[in-house]
């Protein structure tokens, strides 16, 4: 069971991804806008969020990046919109799925499922490193380094350079990066990996080359 924080201005909204939320067996707790998010969160502790981009008094991202000071919880961002500024923007604050309006219901649970577990997976004792050249992964960490310095990414971008290098010199389908990265079957929306392995090959600076795009079939890691 998961305690969920439905955030979100529409009533109807709310109410049905909550009664959603109860039949697969969640606690649910609302809130109307940003602001009370964020109180919602100074006081209690959340599984994951789900939380609505366009609301009055404070925006989701804004309100993204105030939780986030408190609580490193998942989130899921809810829009009407679906333009690439919007994804590219959550993504690049640490969100963890982005959901257009109207959405299914069902297919959300799916993603919270999906986050949930990947997030909750048991990591081993042993201290686990991957290093080429200047570029070091630690696994057990979570961090990536170059040259000795911290880079930052968002937790999807972590998910899919662990991810590239546990599977180095092999031709990764679109299909099976979605499936096995995002943990849900694909929807039909291949820009949300595009737009992931943008940030990521950004991220990684002099190292974005090792990240070789198969035209008609998907990715490489060159490891």
């Amino acid at each position: 069971m998961y305690k969920i924080l439905i955030t979100d201005d529409e009533d109807k909204i709310r109410t049905l991804i909550k009664k959603y939320a109860i039949f697969e067996g969640h606690a649910a707790v609302e809130a109307s806008n940003g602001m009370e998010a964020i109180e919602l969160c100074r006081n209690q502790t959340f599984d994951i969020v789900i939380m609505d981009v366009m609301m009055p008094e404070l925006d989701g991202f804004s309100a993204v990046k105030e939780i986030r000071k408190n609580q490193d919880v998942p989130v899921i961002m809810l829009s009407a919109r679906g333009e690439e500024y919007d994804k590219i923007h959550g993504f690049e604050l640490g969100i963890d799925d982005y959901v257009v309006k109207p959405f299914s219901p069902k297919e959300l649970m799916m993603r919270i499922d999906a986050i949930m577990k990947r997030t909750s997976k048991d990591h081993s004792d042993e201290h686990e490193l991957y290093q080429k050249d200047g570029l070091i992964a630690d696994f057990t960490a979570r961090r990536i380094l170059i040259d000795d310095e911290n880079i930052e990414m968002s937790p999807k971008e972590f998910d899919l350079i662990f991810y590239f290098i546990r599977n180095k010199n092999i031709a990764l389908t679109r299909e099976k990066l979605i499936t096995e990265v995002w943990g849900y079957d694909f929807y039909g929306d291949d820009r949300t990996l595009d737009t992931h392995i943008k940030l990521l090959r950004k991220s990684l600076g002099e190292y974005a080359g090792l990240i070789t795009t198969l035209r008609g079939v998907g990715y490489r890691f060159e490891g």
